[in-house]
């Protein structure tokens, strides 16, 4: 993240493959503050980079990474990370479904998870509903997905330890650094 002005930030990543993009986690990062577009800069100082101005409403996001990564020289644990005793990435989301994602649910004979009471329309867009506890309702008790042979492409390409999968663990679960809060 580079600040242009006190009130400007802009994020500057290497290009994402065509290819691997999924697992890209400039993409990633985008993706965690609502974006998925971004110029190639094809002058100046990131000439063969790219680039995307930073919502005013996603400062804060910039600000607490920065601040967090600030304090370390390097990791300060190993961490390892398991889904299963996880599965923040899993509430209180916002995933989008794309035509692949409806296809998968047609050939699998699972129609209706692309309406109510599984999808509503948001913003143009056909996304899954959360239960009121903004967990996904395909979530069970064992963090495992009840719909994980044909789930979402969006959940099956999330990179875990991404910052996207980081803020989840320390928004949802209070896990920092691998360790619980108080711990």
């Amino acid at each position: 993240m580079v600040w242009e002005t006190s009130s400007r930030a802009r994020m500057v990543f290497a290009t994402p493959s065509k290819a691997g993009f999924l697992k890209d986690l400039g993409y990633w990062s985008l993706l965690d503050m609502g974006r998925d577009r971004w110029t190639k800069m094809t002058s100046g100082p990131y000439r063969g980079l790219s680039s995307v101005v930073i919502a005013k409403d996603c400062h804060d996001i910039v600000k607490d990474r920065a601040e967090r990564d600030a304090v370390w020289k390097g990791a300060t644990r190993t961490v390892k990370f398991d889904c299963l005793e996880c599965g923040s990435c899993c509430r209180d989301n916002r995933v989008e479904l794309d035509e692949d994602d409806v296809e998968r649910f047609v050939d699998a004979g699972r129609p209706e998870l692309m309406k109510p009471p599984y999808a509503r329309q948001s913003k143009g867009k056909v996304v899954l509903r959360l239960l009121t506890s903004k967990d996904c309702q395909h979530l069970a008790k064992d963090n495992k997905c009840g719909i994980y042979p044909i789930r979402p492409d969006a959940c099956s390409t999330f990179p875990v330890a991404s910052e996207s999968c980081l803020y989840a663990r320390e928004e949802e679960l209070g896990i920092v650094d691998g360790l619980r809060a108080g711990t």
